[in-house]
């Protein structure tokens, strides 16, 4: 069967199971836009190239498939870089699809060229230009293949506009296999027998839990063990949702801005269960005073991520999920939960720390953004699947909103990239159209992609998006508060759009809130209403997300309330 490569591209999608991508056209995309017209794939118009990359992200997150983005040559395709680095740096499954100039063209300085395989070769797990059209069907086969497999990440396919043109016979593509490409998936059960043993003589032991659970699917297997040996858990800002947050073994999350409990827990305890984390510095602090009484157990499909910042005891590579399972039946055959040390003393230890230092601000009559964060958690029921941006409202959203499963918390959390939020609550809401989805924004992070609200409006989707309106960029602002005697450079942001107004003029309803009786009406008024809506919460311009630990000091050397 002859297709031209544009209709190759739409048959590979369909043969991944692909029912949306987000995309904005140009002339180098022309002819694949074309055949979106015949294609059973649904495309989402964003308004800008950024937009379209965080919302394929924010679609994989929330849908555990991968995410899909088209967009054109030259400036179009570097408008993707923020996103596709951000993806990266998360581990999203996500391909790229990038149109270039004609082959001939190619080198020759040609109108809206870029290299953009040379450009995204640090920030993509692999990328390709496809320079014949015999090649497309292969390449995108293999593009979708190592994007979701593994360690997860985005891969960049750039198509030339003649090979999008080009004809050649299409013949299904098998399974693929790279030879160069073989994640170990399986775990080696002589490294699993070592942290059994660690299991059975440790007293005070705890489970680091971080977003590669979340992306294999691995959250049942970790709250599985954690129960069945009454374990505490702490998590990453990437691994919320991995463990309820409303369980009495969760300790809440760690590191820079993590709960006293948590904190105080991985300082103490004697053994570490580390699972789908990196050990990122805004977790450990001080590395050398990292669980420094604690042997550790480090599992990660990754190899390249163990012993690369925090040495451990026990490395194991492998999926979390099927090392978990056979953990798990290593406990059971054991019989472990009943020969292992008691724990009681430990949890005491714990159930005071968490008693005497809790999360706490001090409510007064400008509303405190902690507040407004508490009662969309009680309105929504904690049922929300929730994005961000990046910043003190990211903070407060982490610490407040109490996430009880996987998959609900979108966050931008190693590249840390303000306007992420309400393009990846987008591809959120495109992924479950009938769950509420609401993005916590600041009004600095808001303002990089607002033009994502006509997005919103045209395709109906009803994302939620609660603004906390501290008229500064916050969280650098705090860092200058404490550590720059309050010279506030450059951080006021006392020109800011009328929000009401502004989401009136995309088509949205807009709501505001400038005291603490008006908040809750206010959520409850914007979480009902039809369509997309814009919730502004006048908050305290000089409050600070504690706990907050000095950059290069120990986790323990927390600055409190």
């Amino acid at each position: 069967m002859e297709l031209t490569g544009s209709q190759i591209l739409m048959t590979i999608l369909k043969e991944e199971g692909v029912d949306t991508i987000f995309g904005f056209p140009g002339g180098a995309v022309i002819d694949l836009y074309d055949e979106i017209m015949r294609a059973e794939v649904r495309h989402i118009l964003v308004r800008h190239e950024q937009g379209a990359v965080h919302a394929a992200d924010g679609y994989a997150r929330a849908s555990g498939k991968v995410g899909v983005c088209l967009v054109t040559s030259g400036p179009g395709a570097t408008n993707t870089v923020t996103g596709i680095a951000t993806a990266y740096m998360d581990s999203i499954p996500m391909v790229v699809i990038t149109g270039q100039v004609p082959t001939q063209l190619i080198g020759n300085d040609a109108f809206q060229e870029v290299d953009i395989v040379g450009i995204t070769r640090p920030c993509t797990k692999h990328n390709y230009l496809v320079s014949r059209v015999e090649d497309l069907a292969k390449t995108l086969k293999e593009a979708f293949h190592i994007a979701r497999g593994g360690r997860p990440g985005p891969v960049l396919v750039d198509i030339p506009k003649n090979v999008a043109q080009a004809k050649t016979d299409y013949q299904p593509i098998g399974p693929v296999s790279i030879k160069s490409y073989n994640p170990t998936y399986t775990p080696n059960a002589k490294q699993l027998q070592k942290a059994l043993a660690l299991l059975k003589t440790a007293r005070r032991p705890v489970i680091f839990s971080g977003g590669g659970v979340i992306l294999s699917k691995a959250s049942e297997e970790l709250t599985t063990l954690a129960h069945r040996l009454r374990i505490p858990v702490t998590a990453s800002l990437m691994g919320l949702g991995t463990f309820p947050g409303s369980d009495p073994l969760w300790l809440g999350m760690l590191g820079m801005h993590g709960t006293y409990r948590a904190n105080m827990a991985i300082s103490n305890c004697d053994l570490l269960i580390a699972v789908g984390v990196r050990f990122d510095d805004r977790v450990t602090g001080k590395t050398d005073m990292f669980a420094a009484q604690a042997k550790i157990v480090h599992i990660d499909i990754d190899p390249t991520t163990i012993r690369k910042n925090i040495p451990v005891a026990v490395p194991v590579v492998g999926d979390c999920k099927i090392s978990l399972t056979a953990l798990n039946q290593m406990v059971l055959d054991e019989n472990l939960a009943q020969s292992m040390p008691p724990h009681d003393e430990w949890i005491e230890q714990i159930t005071r720390w968490r008693n005497e230092y809790r999360l706490a601000y001090q409510q007064k009559d400008i509303i405190k953004p902690q507040y407004v964060v508490e009662k969309l958690h009680e309105l929504t029921r904690g049922e929300a699947i929730v994005a961000t941006e990046v910043g003190q409202n990211q903070m407060w959203a982490a610490q407040y909103y109490h996430f009880d499963r996987p998959q609900q918390w979108i966050t931008s959390g190693g590249l840390g990239t303000m306007g992420f939020g309400l393009p990846a609550a987008i591809g959120a809401q495109v992924a479950f159209p009938d769950k509420v989805v609401v993005d916590i924004a600041g009004d600095g992070s808001i303002q990089m992609n607002i033009q994502e609200m006509a997005t919103a409006v045209q395709y109906g989707l009803p994302v939620k998006i609660v603004i906390l309106n501290n008229r500064c960029l916050g969280m650098v602002r705090q860092w200058q508060q404490l550590f720059y005697d309050k010279r506030y450079s450059h951080t006021i942001m006392d020109h800011a759009p009328d929000f009401v107004k502004l989401a009136e003029a995309y088509g949205a309803t807009g709501l505001r809130a400038t005291r603490p009786d008006e908040v809750e009406l206010v959520l409850a008024k914007g979480l009902a209403a039809p369509g997309p809506v814009i919730m502004e919460f006048v908050v305290e311009s000089e409050e600070c997300v504690y706990p907050m630990v000095p950059a290069g000091r120990p986790i323990t050397d927390m600055l409190l309330v």
